[in-house]
């Protein structure tokens, strides 16, 4: 009886415990919610920002997979919150970044064509 009150005991104090953090779990968060922003900023700033967070994300991902007990389930919210952020900002920064290709190939052919025009009106 007296061994398993000191198990719990010893179990109520382990969970008494403050976790390390896992180590780039705010920056990765941070960096989502960056890429989230400049996705709209011609979608190049979110989609460099958006791919850092995920590789931030993922190896913090890794480290608390190896060792969940180690590091605060908190801080593993935090590094997951920021993946998905992340995902997402790569995810519209790619869409925006193709709207922005389309435009300026648009406005190239425009421009071309206008130009030929005027040359065979010129004739």
């Amino acid at each position: 009886m007296s061994e398993i009150n000191n198990d719990i005991l010893q179990s109520s104090q382990n969970s008494n415990q403050l976790l390390p953090a896992l180590p780039n779990a705010t920056t990765s968060l941070v960096l989502g919610i960056l890429s989230l922003v400049g996705c709209f900023l011609y979608a190049v700033p979110g989609f460099i920002l958006g791919i850092i967070g995920l590789v931030l994300a993922n190896k913090d991902r890794k480290l608390y997979q190896l060792n969940p007990g180690m590091f605060s389930a908190a801080s593993y919210s935090n590094s997951n919150a920021g993946r998905i952020c992340s995902l997402i900002g790569v995810i519209l920064s790619s869409i925006c970044l193709l709207f922005v290709v389309i435009v300026i190939a648009m406005v190239g052919f425009t421009a071309f064509n206008l130009d030929e025009l005027k040359s065979l009106s010129n004739q």
